[in-house]
């Protein structure tokens, strides 16, 4: 059970990270006060109000000039940029750190695999016997 709770915790703590550093735009046309269209990945499509008003202003008739009654909106939702990791941030502060290092990594790793352990075959120990098993004397 602890470990169900532990795994649950854990995906719900990925997915407070994944949805906090998370940035989306919803672009959305309206038609007066009526939606039209909504869009997350492009622009949202038009009505086609916009091809009639300048069909009409092409026209000589100053009596039809009329202000569109179309709107586009966008919603950005922007995400934290401090979780993020950038490689300009990023400074080796310790270079003389880091070959000693690296060369002592490799000087172990190579020394690990040389060494076997020898297996040498014994026979286990002698179990202890029960005291109170074996006189049948136990304290309640």
């Amino acid at each position: 059970m602890k470990q169900f709770a532990h795994k649950i915790l854990a995906i719900f703590m990925t997915c407070v990270v994944l949805f906090t550093t998370l940035s989306f735009t919803v672009d959305m046309h309206y038609c007066g006060e009526t939606l039209v269209d909504f869009s997350f990945t492009k622009k949202a499509k038009s009505c086609g109000m916009e091809k009639a008003m300048a069909l009409m202003a092409d026209c000589k008739l100053p009596k039809i000039t009329k202000k569109s009654c179309c709107t586009d909106h966008e919603v950005i939702k922007q995400g934290q940029e401090d979780l993020r990791l950038s490689l300009d941030k990023i400074a080796f502060n310790h270079p003389f750190f880091i070959a000693p290092f690296t060369y002592s990594y490799i000087i172990v790793s190579d020394s690990t695999t040389l060494l076997e352990v020898p297996l040498i075959p014994y026979s286990p120990p002698i179990p202890k016997r029960d005291v109170q098993v074996l006189h049948q004397s136990f304290l309640i």
